[in-house]
């Protein structure tokens, strides 16, 4: 059999695997990837990490699973970069080092994970394993948003706000928060109803800053609300 003939019947293998994943048979899943893992193949490797780091299909094993991810994330699979990162951060199944997660998240997120891109924004902007980078925080954060994240464009708005590394921008920073606000984002809802309460960035308009406000009160960020929920609605 050519290289070529192998490298065909893998795909179909993992084709196969991750169908039987999606449908919720795991352990039909794992079996399949299971021998490709053990020949080297760094999509398999990351998916038997997976398997291990959610319990599905096997005993969660949080050792088990950062090996795997580990074998997978050296070969440049970008998934096993982005949950090897995560396993350092949480400290699951090796010592918790953010440089450790802060490096991997770079290595996932050069390769345009959007996942990856948004935490590195959110550590180099806290300076959280790595040292404070306004300027990175927000280019990766750019290119996050520019995938959907929410939670970037949220962060986005707020560098804005802050100005972080950049001139203070209110119009900017309410624009961000609307992005993230309309896809459920309950602190940026938040923060563009106190927006449209203050008419920063924005006109001020008491009846989008209550709609606002209640949203993110009813998304989970109440307490981030709360204080200008009571002036909107003490407003005549």
């Amino acid at each position: 059999m050519s290289w070529l003939d192998r490298l065909r019947g893998s795909e179909r293998q993992l084709a196969r695997a991750l169908a039987a994943w999606n449908a919720g048979d795991y352990g039909v899943a794992l079996d399949l990837w299971a021998p490709l893992a053990h020949r080297g193949n760094a999509r398999a490797q990351s998916n038997m990490g997976a398997a291990f780091l959610e319990g599905r299909g096997v005993e969660r094993d949080q050792a088990k699973a950062a090996e795997w991810l580990r074998l997978a994330a050296e070969q440049g699979d970008v998934g096993g970069q982005r949950n090897l990162a995560l396993c350092y951060y949480e400290g699951w199944g090796v010592a918790q080092d953010q440089a450790a997660a802060a490096q991997w998240y770079e290595k996932a997120a050069l390769q345009g994970d959007a996942d990856a891109q948004d935490m590195l924004s959110w550590m180099k902007l806290l300076g959280g394993g790595c040292p404070q980078d306004y300027l990175g925080a927000r280019l990766w954060a750019e290119k996050a948003a520019a995938q959907g994240r929410a939670a970037a464009m949220a962060r986005l708005g707020d560098i804005h706000h802050n100005a972080l590394g950049v001139e203070r921008d209110p119009k900017t920073a309410a624009a961000w928060w609307r992005r993230a606000a309309e896809l459920g984002h309950a602190e940026a809802q938040a923060m563009l109803g106190a927006a449209y309460l203050a008419g920063k960035g924005v006109a001020q308009d008491r009846t989008q800053a209550l709609h606002w406000l209640e949203q993110a009160e009813v998304g989970g960020a109440g307490e981030l609300a709360a204080g200008f929920l009571r002036l909107a609605r003490a407003k005549p």
